[in-house]
């Protein structure tokens, strides 16, 4: 696997207030692409090791963006070389508050449904995930909900049917780590946690998978 010496720096969260497309895009292609094509490089070894399948990293080019700046940026690992959009992938990115480490699938899955339908018969995989994960059903917002108190309280189920039945349902579990925890990282210290992160959504991902 190749090894990684990446760290946070408040300059990389401060690329998501730069004012302006134009700006922020070399503010982001100069600060942070560079730490995502390595973590991409590093994490890509890792799913194929664990789950005996090429995985490809996808570093967000943004290249749709004509006036809004993008809010956050991320390298996606994905088991197809051409794109990660329409299954299950996994992500490591970066809003102007935190960093982010998730199981995702988005609008653009064509097989929701069935992964939803496997998801609420499977609630217990979820309640296994440790207390601090979040859940979410909108990978463009920031905002999360911790996922331990939203299977207690029905959330997660709300949005796991949600994510079934609405066609811009999304479903996205992870854990995120404040700018002001991530800039204190060791580069080992930031790669054990999304390691460890990442080991805790793999059973998540293979009910996923399992479903089509």
């Amino acid at each position: 696997m190749t090894t990684t010496n990446v760290t946070w720096t408040q300059k990389d969260f401060d690329v998501f207030t730069t004012p302006g497309l134009e700006q922020r895009m070399a503010a982001l292609i100069e600060n942070v692409r560079p730490k995502f094509e390595e973590l991409g490089g590093h994490f890509a070894a890792y799913f194929s090791t664990q789950l005996n399948e090429e995985f490809f990293p996808h570093v967000a080019k943004h290249a749709r963006r004509k006036t809004n700046p993008p809010n956050d940026s991320w390298v996606a690992f994905a088991p197809y070389k051409r794109g990660y959009k329409a299954m299950p992938h996994f992500q490591i990115g970066l809003f102007d508050t935190h960093v982010f480490i998730n199981l995702a699938v988005i609008y653009e899955a064509p097989n929701k449904e069935k992964i939803a339908n496997t998801l609420l018969h499977n609630l217990e995989t979820l309640e296994q995930l440790p207390k601090d994960f979040y859940i979410s059903g909108d990978h463009m917002s920031p905002k999360t909900d911790f996922i331990s108190t939203s299977l207690e309280d029905g959330f997660a189920e709300k949005l796991l049917t949600r994510f079934r039945d609405v066609k811009k349902g999304e479903i996205i579990i992870g854990l995120k780590i404040l700018s002001e925890d991530a800039i204190k990282l060791s580069s080992e210290e930031l790669l054990n946690r999304i390691e460890s992160t990442f080991e805790a959504l793999l059973p998540v991902y293979k009910l996923m998978v399992s479903s089509n």
